[in-house]
């Protein structure tokens, strides 16, 4: 990492991304409550907005991680911060202080929160791992390979250059 600050311009593409992402998953909680209510066209609406903000947050999302730089295993490792980051430092700060307001509801969440984060970053961890092996593998299949062609030109070649006389 970097120890120069973000650029304003980073900050507010996330803090949109965030914005845009928030608001895909209260609207579609909405639509859910108005279709309860027997409410479909609300929460039709509700829906339509809510898979636009989607659309918004992956245009956000193009600039932030551009795809000529991503790769599956940045992707991973990305992930693993970000779950690694909600367990030992987000949810924890949140748990300590709904603690402090007595909000057991909100304890109780934040803790299940940090256990499903604790998996999902376990997950993407033997995936990262599992991806590296594969990648491994496969490297030392095209090494055999390109030295298979190597030494198959390199006699092609040989064949093709006249003989010297001395």
């Amino acid at each position: 990492m970097s120890n120069q600050p973000k650029s304003v311009t980073i900050e507010n593409l996330e803090a949109a991304f965030a914005g845009e992402s928030m608001a895909h998953i209260k609207y579609r909680y909405f639509a859910k409550l108005a279709r309860a209510a027997g409410a479909i066209e609300v929460a039709e609406a509700f829906e339509a907005t809510a898979d636009q903000e989607v659309q918004h947050a992956f245009g956000h999302l193009d600039l932030l991680y551009p795809k000529d730089k991503m790769t599956p295993a940045r992707s991973l490792e990305i992930a693993i911060e970000g779950e690694t980051y909600e367990y030992t430092e987000m949810y924890p700060k949140f748990r300590h202080l709904a603690i402090e307001e007595g909000n057991s509801a909100a304890v109780a969440e934040y803790d299940e929160q940090i256990e499903e984060s604790k998996v999902h970053a376990a997950q993407f961890k033997r995936t990262l791992e599992i991806a590296a092996k594969r990648f491994a593998a496969l490297a030392n299949v095209e090494e055999r390979h390109a030295n298979h062609y190597k030494a198959a030109l390199d006699k092609l070649n040989a064949a093709a250059e006249p003989a010297t006389t001395i």
